[in-house]
């Protein structure tokens, strides 16, 4: 019995670079060993970018660089190299710009060929193993590069050079700043409603994804407002892609995207941070609202990534689910044939089940048999008309019928999680949580976030400096450390902030300064305003195309990182009074103020950040002085005043509002952040055995309330001014 030989991959710390360590391709990671070998040899680069969770990555990896005759070829006249985007996202993002200039394609996989010092003159996406589809088979293409290489070098660099100039002009935004203006608010509300879809909901066509920073943003105007045309489009998209396939009907939690218009079919794979932001859309649009099935299915994201993606003994959230389980199926865990199901139910299940999910003998996959993808066909009450049964029997029937389903599902082989724990999207996920913990009265979600937090700042911060990653999935991976890039910090201090508003521990406010502090220390460009996605080398030498200076404006598909940077300054300052992290932020909103507004639902969260900019912040700060109604552990159990007055401030939704429990012995100068030290231990109410709260905008704060329906509607008054 032969064993294959192991490429240097095995050494590699990530999931998806592990998973090709026993391909015949003599695969590099990203580094100076691979790029001294391209020089040595003059041999161009073949960059693989992917994830672990991509579909089109592992069918690239087994019909191509599974392949003996493609490893001969990349192996003779390449260099190979292959990054994992998650680990990676700044190089993915550099040369997901210059494969784009060149081909107008992006995406993972990314294939990119490069000249020896990592100049990239050539690439594309998933290239298939023998021509079709309008696509070059990949052992033609391979051998046409190595051929122009060879043969036309000079048209090759040339090509480079211009494919570098490309990059460095995507997101430089040199020169081109202009004045703060609410004006982007309503530029990304005339994109939404442009590209909403009014049958389906959501944005543009198929393939569609969930825009939840557009999203949120939307929401927050609709509560300000009131506008019956922004609820038309909240309600619709979120209650469609709630009820769509792209949503798991059955463990909660949302797929990436939907292939369709109308959410049925989706891309299998589940993201952290897919999930976290869109929590927080259901959490925003349920006090928005007030409709009970935008908690629920806030509550059911919670049950999923508490089951799935989280860490129960140590605290943190897991990265992904896969879509697949082999390249031999597609979507086969979360999909079901009508026979499946009646395997599984009772008869009278089965047809509740059958109608409501729209379950049939042939699905909406290509399976053979085409496989159900599970969505909301029928509402209950259609089902109780259709089979003369009381609305309530069949809403028990179905109850039963999904946890039978559920259970069935448990018993197939499971779609592979990655447990990498990512500092930026762990952090998402604690804000995520925490609002949800909030609004929703959930100490356990609340608990878990902290910990998490807890774990992230105990193990990710080092010698002052974040990593990006805390923890890899594979036991047997040997653990790197990756430098932590600018959304790493700005969502980290967003999380230590949200983390001090649930708590009042105000090691929290000191960390979350420390952070930002940080941020501002690695990536701000002091000349010209806004900050860099990554800090440069300390020898000031960058590997290919890495000495690109990036500011993020987009949301692709996280959060862009300059507004969420400016985000957490203007929250810092609100707390401090420092004039320097307003400053920064300003410069920072100005540097894109000039273009942002053609970018459309695109720059959502610089749109966000522009309203923390020019709204005042508005807190409520609740005091809890006698010995029964103080919090246990700010535990969200609380009763009498007190508990009044903590739903009246986390029941509306705004940006610039925050909520703060307090217990009379907290609210002393030591124990606060300096512009609430300057104001709060001065209450003459702190000497009175009855709870109240005190409602501060800007630097100056009404008289204290003891009422929570007069503190309801002097909320409501100070969320509608602007600075």
């Amino acid at each position: 019995m032969t064993t294959t030989a192991l490429n240097s991959l095995s050494r590699a710390s990530s999931a998806y670079l592990r998973s090709a360590m026993h391909q015949p391709i003599q695969w590099h990671e990203w580094g100076d060993e691979a790029f001294a070998a391209a020089q040595r040899a003059n041999k161009p680069m073949l960059l693989d970018i992917g994830a672990v969770w991509c579909h089109w990555c592992h069918v690239m990896d087994r019909e191509s660089y599974d392949d003996p005759e493609v490893a001969a070829i990349v192996n003779e006249h390449f260099i190979a190299m292959k990054v994992d985007r998650d680990e990676r996202p700044d190089i993915d993002s550099r040369y997901q710009a210059a494969v784009s200039a060149v081909s107008g394609q992006g995406g993972w996989p990314l294939t990119a060929f490069l000249t020896p010092d990592g100049k990239p003159f050539y690439g594309g996406t998933y290239f298939p193993p023998t021509d079709g589809y309008g696509r070059p088979s990949f052992k033609r293409v391979l051998i046409s590069i190595a051929n122009a290489y060879k043969e036309k070098h000079g048209d090759v660099v040339e090509q480079a050079k211009m494919v570098e100039s490309a990059i460095a002009q995507a997101e430089s935004f040199a020169g081109r700043s202009g004045r703060i203006s609410a004006n982007i608010i309503t530029a990304i509300e005339q994109s939404a409603f442009k590209m909403f879809d009014p049958q389906h909901g959501g944005f543009g066509q198929a393939p569609k994804f969930p825009h939840p920073s557009a999203l949120d943003l939307l929401i927050e105007q609709y509560s300000r407002r009131a506008d019956e045309n922004l609820r038309n489009l909240i309600v619709t998209t979120l209650e469609h892609m709630a009820n769509g396939g792209v949503y798991d009907q059955l463990a909660g939690g949302f797929h990436r995207y939907s292939v369709d218009e109308r959410w049925v079919v989706p891309h299998f794979e589940k993201m952290c941070y897919d999930n976290s932001e869109l929590l927080k859309n259901y959490v925003h649009a349920y006090q928005a609202t007030g409709s009970e099935f935008f908690a629920n299915v806030a509550r059911d994201i919670i049950r999923w990534m508490d089951e799935w993606l989280s860490d129960r003994e140590r605290g943190g959230f897991y990265a992904s689910q896969d879509a697949d389980i082999s390249m031999d199926d597609d979507g086969d865990y979360f999909t079901w044939t009508l026979d499946e199901a009646r395997a599984v139910l009772t008869e009278e299940e089965a047809q509740v089940a059958a109608l409501h999910y729209d379950i049939n003998e042939i699905g909406e996959m290509h399976h053979k048999p085409a496989k159900n993808v599970l969505y909301v066909r029928a509402p209950i009450e259609e089902i109780a008309r259709r089979m003369s049964l009381s609305a309530e029997r069949v809403e028990s029937l179905l109850d039963s019928a999904k946890k039978k389903m559920y259970a069935a599902r448990l018993q197939r082989p499971t779609p592979y999680i990655d447990k990498t724990v990512y500092v930026g999207w762990n952090s998402m996920c604690v804000s995520a949580y925490l609002e949800a913990a909030k609004v929703l009265g959930l100490d356990a979600a609340r608990r878990f976030a902290l910990r998490s937090l807890d774990r992230i700042l105990a193990e990710a911060w080092k010698q002052s400096r974040l990593l990006h990653v805390v923890a890899y999935s594979d036991p047997q991976a040997h653990p790197r450390e990756v430098a932590g890039l600018l959304e790493d910090y700005a969502a980290t201090t967003l999380a230590c902030l949200d983390a001090y508003e649930s708590t009042a521990d105000l090691s929290y406010f000191k960390f979350a300064r420390v952070v930002g502090d940080a941020m501002i220390a690695k990536f701000f460009d002091a000349v010209s305003g806004g900050f860099f996605d990554a800090e440069p080398t300390a020898d000031g030498k960058s590997l290919g195309v890495l000495s690109t200076r990036r500011k993020p404006l987009q949301d692709s598909p996280t959060p862009a990182g300059n507004p969420m940077a400016a985000i957490a300054l203007l929250r810092l300052h609100h707390y401090t009074d420092d004039n320097s992290y307003r400053d920064k932020a300003e410069q920072t909103l100005e540097l894109f103020a000039g273009v942002a507004e053609q970018f459309g639902i695109f720059v959502a969260t610089y749109g966000i950040s522009v309203l923390h900019f020019l709204y005042a912040p508005v807190q409520v700060v609740v005091i809890a002085c006698t010995d029964s109604e103080q919090p246990e552990s700010q535990a969200t159990k609380l009763t009498g005043t007190t508990h009044a007055f903590t739903s009246v401030a986390a029941a509306a939704f705004a940006f610039n509002k925050s909520v703060l429990l307090l217990t009379a012995n907290q609210a002393v100068a030591e124990n606060l952040p300096p512009s609430l030290a300057a104001t709060i231990p001065k209450l003459p109410q702190l000497n009175s055995d009855k709870s109240f709260a005190v409602l501060c905008s800007g630097a100056s704060c009404q008289p204290p309330f003891t009422d929570a329906s007069e503190l309801r509607n002097a909320l409501e008054r100070s969320l509608k001014k602007a600075v």
